[in-house]
């Protein structure tokens, strides 16, 4: 089933073309890595599936955007229903200046769930998911800027996973840890492919070929080539990708 579809998306910021009539589909319980040069429209692309962009002044989108099926630019979208569903983890991590059972306990706060019993449900089994329950079980009460960095990320991906999204979607969440950290992250997201579609913007190379079964390359607002991982890697049919690949350019 296609989670997730882009048909002809094309994105201005004013008078800069940022996204150039992007067509792509990833299936339900996958992982789908973007790559390519930084200023290539990676992010921006990403930020479209919970709407960010509208964030942004003069900023103009054309063509649709659907998850499951339902274009989520549509005017009866509610954009916080939409972000329940589509979760999104920082390239750094960003802790609010709280508990670690509160920053999780957030977003079913913020969406007027009271019920005690179902948030310290929500809350132990987003910390379980994230790898993260068994270093801080005893700790609960403790600032979450107690925690090393790569423990504040999974932090920030329980605090995601607490509202049960359909998608998530992560903006190099493992450029700013140590490479024990990046490893953690990386078996946590091939875990969570059970229950989430996920989609990574990623510089790693390696990263994108460890953790996702397909590899989307984009170069200056374009999609150049989209397709199974290993097959990027290994057989791409386009020279741009290849040279990128090979780190011949980028």
């Amino acid at each position: 089933m296609h989670k997730i579809e882009t048909k002809e998306i094309n994105l201005h910021y004013g008078n800069f073309h940022a996204l150039k009539g992007i067509n792509l589909v990833a299936k339900e319980n996958t992982v789908t890595a973007l790559i390519g040069p930084s200023g290539c429209g990676k992010s921006t692309y990403l930020r479209l599936f919970n709407r960010m962009n509208d964030l942004i002044d003069n900023v103009e989108i054309s063509g649709q955007v659907l998850v499951d099926g339902e274009d989520i630019y549509g005017r009866k979208v509610q954009v916080d229903d939409l972000r329940k569903k589509v979760g999104m983890v920082f390239q750094k991590p960003n802790p609010f200046p709280k508990s670690i059972y509160e920053n999780v306990a957030y977003g079913l706060r913020v969406n007027g769930i009271n019920d005690k019993k179902f948030i310290e449900e929500r809350v132990v089994s987003s910390l379980e998911q994230a790898a993260l329950w068994e270093e801080v079980k005893d700790k609960l009460n403790k600032s979450a800027f107690e925690l090393s960095g790569g423990q504040q990320q999974r932090l920030c991906i329980a605090r995601a996973l607490a509202v049960q999204p359909s998608v998530l979607l992560m903006d190099e969440p493992a450029s700013a840890l140590d490479p024990l950290s990046t490893s953690k992250i990386e078996e946590l997201i091939h875990t969570l492919k059970k229950d989430y579609t996920i989609i990574i913007v990623t510089h790693n190379m390696q990263q994108a070929g460890r953790v996702s079964d397909y590899t989307a390359f984009f170069y200056m607002g374009t999609l150049v080539e989209f397709n199974e991982t290993k097959i990027i890697f290994t057989n791409p049919k386009n020279i741009q990708t290849q040279n990128y690949i090979t780190g011949r350019f980028g």
